[in-house]
């Protein structure tokens, strides 16, 4: 098995760089995508941050809050399907 290609880009004036489109598509990194850059001993290290901080269901739980008493899982359905049919109308 061969070395893989290296690929270059340049630094514009405004300290921007373009990625190669074959490392964009390799890696599912859209326009807008957010990276974290990391100064390392071999270079610099770019890594795709999520779009929300990770949580947990401790950290979530209650803070949606329903006012009234608890609904049954067959209100809950009811609930879905009228919004989705309230959704499809719009």
């Amino acid at each position: 098995m061969g070395k893989p290609e290296r690929l270059t880009t340049v630094v514009s004036t405004k300290g921007q760089v373009i990625l190669p489109k074959a490392i964009r598509d390799q890696l599912h990194w859209a326009a807008g995508t957010r990276l974290s850059v990391e100064n390392t001993p071999d270079g610099v290290l770019l890594k795709s941050t999520p779009i929300f901080a990770p949580s947990s269901i401790d950290k979530l739980f209650g803070s949606m809050r329903h006012a009234g008493p608890a609904l049954s899982i067959d209100d809950m359905d009811a609930a879905i399907a009228r919004e989705a049919k309230r959704r499809a109308r719009d």
